[in-house]
């Protein structure tokens, strides 16, 4: 128990529940990392993790990267998460999550809770019959629906703000985006694009993924590993984490890098110096792909479609400031996004919250 005291003291988080039930098999951990911009806003990630511990280490990690995603996109709310011990396939069950939704809604809205991996709409219904506290329920109860053409469209302006960075105007017009990955969020993201007059080059391990954006936009479709070397002027990574490495960075051929996949680069500070020193600009991640949070977000004030629309855009603005502080202070775009974040962080820390009980210190980094 040391040892995760003092991981919380030195990166500052605020609470680690465990919650339990016997009878369901629950077995979850919720960490609220900061509140200081508002109520902690993160997924509930249902994981069958090898031990508790690995458990731990990953929802501190996610619940920490909530809060500067929730803080650069501009949102009055902190970073939370929950991770789900067992296995999304077999486990489920209503007691479960209804007895989930009881813990969430013990923490009397310091923590409000989204669908995230392994877990579903469906899912968060069962818990919002505990609890207020929760987003991403069915449409009938007056949700956003399914979040994948809004994250898409963050991305999409994001990418907009990043090509006017490397080539001097925002048009997508004739650009040849290479897309590794084309799920949900990727397949919406390519219809964007497809509108503008982009051309396509996709990759994805799912055949029948590749073949519908052949048919739908007219891309033309690559091996998985040839990806990283085609010709283009901008990268796409919408897959896995962990892209941007040693041995794919010295094979792109493009001048921006920004896609919807979650921790691009496998080492943050060599791996944004290499793209820097290849001249590749690099739109930070956890800001391009913050459109569903943004929307999911919308549902706190009764959801409004055009409100969390023009919300969603607003990603082109808060890349705009990224780039800014990044020439300024001469750092790389990654670190200028934490700094957007923490200087959110630390001008609200002297702003009463009844959602926060901190001192007015500084945040730490």
């Amino acid at each position: 128990m040391k040892m995760i005291f003092e991981k919380m003291e030195q990166h500052d988080y605020e609470q680690l529940v465990f919650c339990h039930d016997k009878t369901s098999g629950l077995k979850a951990i919720i960490c609220i990392h900061d509140t200081t911009l508002g109520p902690a806003l993160g997924g509930c990630r249902f994981w069958n993790y090898d031990s508790e511990e690995e458990a731990i280490v990953d929802v501190m990690r996610l619940a920490k990267g909530m809060t500067y995603k929730n803080a650069a996109a501009g949102l009055n709310l902190g970073g939370a998460k929950t991770v789900v011990i067992g296995d999304p396939k077999k486990d489920k069950s209503e007691a479960f999550f209804r007895a989930l939704g009881r813990y969430i809604n013990s923490l009397d809205g310091r923590y409000i809770t989204a669908e995230d991996v392994g877990t579903t709409v469906e899912d968060m219904d069962m818990i919002y019959q505990e609890t207020p506290h929760v987003c991403g329920v069915s449409e009938s109860y007056g949700s956003s629906g399914n979040p994948s053409p809004m994250t898409a469209l963050g991305v999409y302006y994001a990418m907009k703000r990043a090509a006017k960075e490397a080539y001097g105007d925002d048009s997508l017009e004739g650009k040849t985006v290479a897309v590794q990955g084309v799920g949900n969020v990727a397949y919406h993201m390519c219809k964007y694009l497809h509108e503008e007059g982009a051309k396509l080059i996709v990759s994805d391990i799912n055949e029948e993924a590749v073949q519908r954006a052949v048919d739908d936009f007219g891309a033309k479709a690559v091996d998985v590993d040839d990806i990283y070397s085609v010709e283009a002027d901008i990268f796409a990574p919408c897959a896995l984490g962990g892209v941007l490495n040693d041995e794919t960075i010295p094979s792109l051929k493009v001048k921006v890098v920004c896609g919807s996949a979650n921790n691009q680069l496998l080492d943050e500070d060599k791996h944004g110096q290499m793209l820097k020193e290849r001249d590749i600009m690099y739109a930070p991640d956890f800001v391009v792909n913050s459109g569903g949070v943004i929307n999911v977000s919308d549902e706190l004030q009764g959801y409004n479609r055009e409100r969390a629309t023009k919300k969603v855009k607003a990603v082109y603005d808060q890349m705009d400031k990224i780039f800014e502080i990044a020439k300024a202070e001469d750092i790389l775009p990654l670190q200028a996004a934490e700094r957007l974040a923490e200087n959110r962080i630390e001008a609200m820390m002297r702003v009463h919250s009844k959602f926060s009980s901190k001192p007015n210190n500084q945040i730490k980094r």
